[in-house]
């Protein structure tokens, strides 16, 4: 229901005023990602929109935070309440009203060159860390907005290709994610670039209206993702809101090059000067290279609302009714967190950016999200020991991939920086191979055909020499992802795996860290002492990597995605992935991640939440509280503090034999922190849908009998088993 405010000015808003409201425009501060110019004879104000997963990036430096998959590796939503509040103080900080964010897509290809903006392969992972971050965003007065919706998990092909999926799979795999944000109060959600059983999701009536609308109940705002729309008509009446950027392609590179002023007579007459895509005089490319990946939309679409929509309604192909519902959504937004009659939430925030708070937390986000694969002993390092830091990449930090989320921080630690300030022995360095450059979509407007001048002398005799006189030689290794590519391989790029090789047969204590999006290939793992998933840990990523390897903190992270070889996950075959003829067949239907392997008996390099610590823990006595809820005993059995992830999977041996189910699916999961010697009585919250299904007729469906509630620190080691009768 429409508050009084919101309902008076819809009354009072002309045709023109309203059209305004449904589409972007030329930022007047030329700041923001985003921009809604606002009505100023009826005080309605200017709206700001900043990308958002990583970090608040606009034309001025923020805190860039660990990728979104270094922190579901912590599996603790209360970190991800505190990561959304403090990219909503810094949004604030930044004038900023709606944070694109969070990126919350299952993770089903690993080669997806986006997947470091999404949480995991597990859709109650997903949910929860979702919902958990749009939490902390909203309770600080700002918008956040859940992307993108819905099926967005490749980026090959993305702004064409179908994504074949029946609704079983999308209601129990790639829904639910979405559902927990709109819950958690999400007040805008951005539509995705692809179709969804041939339909443009952003014109998808049946998934923005039937189901995100009515049947959830969200009456926040459905925005388009930049050049996302292929229609006016269609995606109006389908249920998208308010198209972004509003603009042409040629009018948002113009804005980004500095801040222009534009008056609301002047975005009026925009309406009438605005050239259409086929116009003559239009452009065949309005920006050199903005093809340059088949991962890009057409930028010549940005301008529909503005040159089309108020026709459509005057036509009424569009009703006059939708059009009242688009701008009520947005001023029902604006209206909630007090931006209407400028006062923000009276329990928010104040803006700030780059605190002491914010710095410690992206340190901390690190630290935990961190996964010890393997370790044979050589970690923790003694604080006296020598040691070798080796790597292309060493003397700058792993902020994150390429695309929307790059944030520029205030200041970073690079390995060799975090090694040195906390080793208390030698520390020599030998980058050993050329850098390996960073990628991004930014390079289509800006390409940097300069070869990086100190790679002339580096040497991988270089490596091996420090490596041979170190106690301990630590390898950091990377990959290359960026929005709209994908990953043409596992495999490390450049010559790291010969790096690693090379090192590691000069010492038999070498450790490698890699910086990676997701999974990658490591032929050499036999070979080395030891193994560290340091995701892309943003701007502390050198303290945070020497936390861990020096054992001030204990590794806490788990794999919140399997680690397998290429051709062993079920998007290997081409069909799949990136699909044929236009379309990706998600023929593998609820077997994705850990489900695949667990149903085919596959055996991944490192199963779905695993992760070692530098304790050792104990489970026992686990019991079924009541018909949602199993408790056990956990003991560190160690003499030093340690921190272990509690999971606890799901079977449903009750289902009918007919249903393609896998094995068993996680219900509910909790990050344990305790001291040498301690033991807890730990209880978890198993989410509703681990019992349940989605069935076409009837809807979720929750068999009755015995479900069998396995425990244990990762999917592939659960000792423990108690039933629960439903």
């Amino acid at each position: 229901m429409l508050s009084d405010t919101v309902e008076r000015l819809l009354s009072e808003l002309t045709l023109t005023e309203k059209v305004r409201l449904t589409h972007g425009a030329t930022d007047t501060e030329g700041a923001a990602a985003g921009f809604v110019p606002g009505v100023e004879r009826l005080d309605i104000p200017a709206v700001r929109f900043s990308d958002g997963p990583l970090g608040v990036r606009t034309d001025e430096p923020a805190t860039a935070f660990p990728a979104s998959t270094a922190l579901s590796a912590s599996f603790d939503p209360e970190l991800a309440r505190a990561f959304g509040r403090s990219l909503g103080r810094e949004a604030l900080a930044r004038d900023q009203d709606v944070l694109l964010g969070p990126g919350l897509n299952l993770v089903r290809v690993p080669h997806c060159g986006r997947n470091f903006e999404y949480y995991a392969e597990d859709p109650v992972v997903t949910g929860r860390f979702a919902a958990s971050v749009v939490d902390g965003i909203e309770s600080t007065g700002v918008v956040a907005t859940p992307k993108h919706f819905v099926a967005n998990n490749q980026e090959t092909a993305r702004a064409s290709v179908s994504a074949e999926v029946d609704e079983r799979v999308l209601r129990e795999l790639y829904l639910p994610g979405f559902r927990d944000a709109v819950e958690a109060g999400a007040g805008a959600v951005m539509s995705s670039y692809n179709r969804v059983n041939g339909t443009h999701a952003s014109e998808h009536e049946e998934l923005l209206t039937e189901v995100l609308k009515d049947e959830w109940g969200f009456d926040g705002v459905v925005m388009s993702d930049w050049f996302g729309t292929e229609s006016v008509v269609g995606t109006a009446n389908g249920g998208l809101d308010l198209q972004m950027p509003g603009i042409s392609a040629e009018e948002l590179v113009e804005s980004m090059s500095g801040p222009g002023e534009e008056s609301e007579a002047e975005q009026d007459a925009g309406d009438e000067r605005a050239q259409a895509p086929d116009s003559d005089d239009a452009p065949d490319d309005p920006i050199d290279g903005f093809g340059y990946a088949d991962g890009m939309p057409d930028p010549r679409t940005g301008g529909l609302y503005r040159e089309e929509l108020a026709d459509a309604v005057e036509a009424g192909e569009v009703p006059e009714s939708r059009l009242d519902d688009m701008v009520g959504r947005l001023l029902t937004q604006l209206d909630r967190h007090g931006l209407l009659d400028g006062s923000r939430d009276a329990d928010a925030p104040e803006g700030a950016v780059d605190t002491p708070e914010h710095r410690d937390l992206a340190e901390r986000i690190a630290v935990r999200g961190t996964v010890l694969l393997d370790n044979d002993g050589v970690l923790p390092l003694s604080d006296d020991a020598d040691v070798a830091v080796v790597g292309p990449n060493v003397d700058e930090a792993m902020l994150g991939g390429g695309g929307s989320s790059e944030t520029t921080p205030f200041a970073e630690t690079s390995p060799v920086d975090g090694i040195e300030a906390r080793a208390e022995g030698s520390v020599s360095v030998a980058r050993g191979i050329p850098r390996i450059e960073d990628v991004s979509l930014f390079d289509a407007f800006e390409p940097d055909d300069e070869a990086d001048a100190d790679d002339s002398d580096v040497s991988i005799d270089d490596a091996v020499a420090a490596a041979e006189d170190a106690d301990a030689a630590l390898v950091f290794v990377r990959d290359q992802a960026t929005e709209a590519a994908d990953r043409e391989t596992l495999a490390l790029p450049g010559d790291q795996d010969d790096l690693v090789e090379a090192v590691a047969a000069a010492n038999d204590r070498t450790v490698v860290v890699a910086n990676t999006s997701g999974p990658f290939a490591m032929p050499w793992r036999e070979d080395v002492a030891a193994v560290v998933a340091e995701w892309y840990p943003g701007q502390a990523h050198g303290s945070a990597a020497a936390a861990v390897l020096y054992g001030d903190s204990d590794p806490g992270g788990r794999l919140p995605v399997t680690f397998a070889p290429e051709d062993e996950y079920p998007t290997a075959d081409e069909r799949r992935y990136p699909g044929v003829d236009g379309a990706a067949h998600y023929d593998e239907g609820l077997l994705v991640g850990y489900r695949h392997f667990d149903a085919t008996d596959g055996e991944p390099t490192y199963p779905f939440g695993h992760g070692r610590s530098y304790a050792t823990f104990e489970y026992r006595d686990a019991e079924a509280v009541d018909e949602s809820t199993v408790a056990l005993t956990v003991e560190n059995t160690a003499d030093r503090d340690g921190r272990t992830v509690v999971q606890a999977y799901v079977d449903s041996p009750a289902a009918p034999d007919d249903l393609d189910r896998p094995p068993r699916e996680l219900g509910g999961f909790g990050s344990v922190a305790l001291d040498a010697g301690e033991s807890r009585r730990v209880t978890l919250d198993l989410d509703e849908r681990a019992f349940g299904r989605y069935d076409d007729a009837d809807g979720w469906t929750v068999d009755s009998g015995a479900h069998v509630v396995s425990i244990g620190p990762s999917s592939r080691d659960r000792p423990l088993d108690v039933t629960i009768e439903r």
